[in-house]
C-alpha cells in the first residue's frame, strides 16, 4: 500500500472527459516521415540506468529489455538511479493487449520525491483500452506544484500499440519541452512568454509504470480495471538516457553543464540547434498529428476553467 500510495503522489493526473469514441484501428493513416532524433543516442541496459521502484515480483529485466506486470497484488515501476536537469529520454514500449480499461502506462519525468509541494512533472500516459475506445495518449507538464492547473493534452494513436513496440520520446531543454511518438513530435511546449511560470526548472528521475488507474482515467471509475482479463503486461526496451545528471548533490560525468539548481555535469545533449527548435518536416509532422489525432486540448476546456490558463 506504501509503494501505491508514493505511486499516487508521483503521478498527479485529473479525470478528462473524452470528445469523441471512435477506435484508433479504424484509422488508417500514414504518418508523416520526420528525422530520427532517437537514433543518435545509445540505449542503456535496464539495470545499469534503473532501480526497482515499486512492484518488485512484478519486474523482469533481461539487459535492455524489462517486462512490467499489473496484477491484483500491484503495479510495478522503475525509476532511474540519477536525476537528470534537461536530456533526451525515450524507450521502447509494447502495451498490453485485450481488453484494458483502467490500466495506465506511463512513462514520464518527476521530482515529487524531492519537492512534495512544489514539484514539476512531464508526462507520457497511455490510457488503456476499453470496450468503447482503444488506447489513447495523454501529455501533461506541472511545474512547481501546479497540480490544479492540468495542461493535458490528448490524441488516438494512428497504429495498434498492442502489437510491436513504438518509440516514445520527451526532449526537455531550456527551450522548449517535446513529446514525441515514434519520432514524430505530437506537442511543444515552449519556456517562453506566458509559459515560462508553468515551466519544469528543477531536476526531474525518470520513471516507467504500470499501474491501475481506475479513478482517474475511466471517466470517474466508471470503467475500472477489470483483473479477469489480467495480468496486464507492459513491454519496456532499448531505453535512451541522455542529459545532464545530478546524484545526490554530486557531480558524475565530465564537462560543464551551466544550469541552476544543484550540482550538474555533463555537457547538455539537448542544447545545440538540432533541439533548440523544431525542423520544418517536424513542424509539419506535428501539425498533421495535432489536426488528425488530437481529441482534447485543455485549452479549449471552457467548461473547466473559467478562467483560462495565462498561456492559452
Amino acid at each position: 500500500m506504501a509503494s501505491l500510495k508514493i505511486l499516487w503522489e508521483t503521478a498527479v493526473v485529473f479525470c478528462l472527459c473524452s470528445l469523441s469514441l471512435v477506435s484508433s484501428h479504424s484509422r488508417k493513416y500514414t504518418a508523416p516521415n520526420v528525422t530520427r532524433l532517437t537514433d543518435q543516442f545509445t540505449k542503456i541496459a535496464i539495470e545499469n540506468g534503473f532501480s526497482k521502484r515499486f512492484g518488485a515480483p512484478n519486474i523482469l529485466v533481461n539487459g535492455s529489455l524489462a517486462k512490467l506486470t499489473l496484477d491484483k497484488s500491484s503495479g510495478a515501476g522503475l525509476v532511474s538511479k540519477n536525476k537528470y536537469h534537461y536530456g533526451f529520454f525515450s524507450a521502447r514500449l509494447k502495451l498490453p493487449a485485450g481488453f484494458a480499461s483502467g490500466v495506465v502506462v506511463a512513462f514520464y519525468l518527476s521530482n515529487s520525491e524531492s519537492y512534495p509541494k512544489n514539484h514539476d512533472e512531464i508526462d507520457i500516459e497511455l490510457l488503456g483500452r476499453s470496450r468503447r475506445d482503444d488506447w489513447t495518449i495523454q501529455t501533461n507538464v506541472y511545474a512547481n506544484g501546479s497540480t490544479r492547473t492540468g495542461r493535458e493534452e490528448k490524441f488516438y494513436f494512428w497504429f495498434d500499440p498492442t502489437q510491436a513496440f513504438h518509440e516514445y520520446t520527451l526532449i526537455w531543454n531550456s527551450h522548449h519541452t517535446v513529446f514525441l511518438v515514434d519520432n514524430i513530435p505530437v506537442r511543444q511546449f515552449p519556456n517562453r512568454g506566458a509559459y515560462t511560470s508553468a515551466y519544469p526548472s528543477k531536476p526531474m528521475s525518470l520513471y516507467v509504470t504500470v499501474w491501475d488507474g481506475s479513478d482517474w482515467a475511466t471517466k470517474g471509475g466508471k470503467y475500472p480495471v477489470n483483473y479477469k482479463y489480467g495480468p496486464f503486461a507492459a513491454s519496456v526496451a532499448d531505453v535512451k538516457l541522455s542529459g545532464c545528471s545530478v546524484n545526490n548533490g554530486s557531480s558524475t560525468g565530465s564537462g560543464p553543464c551551466t544550469k541552476s539548481g544543484g550540482s550538474i555535469s555533463s555537457l547538455d545533449p539537448v542544447e545545440g540547434q538540432d533541439f533548440a527548435t523544431l525542423s520544418k518536416n517536424q513542424i509539419t509532422a506535428m501539425d498533421w498529428a495535432r489536426r488528425k489525432l488530437m481529441f482534447y486540448s485543455y485549452c479549449s476546456d471552457k467548461s473547466r476553467y473559467k478562467v483560462m490558463p495565462a498561456e492559452c
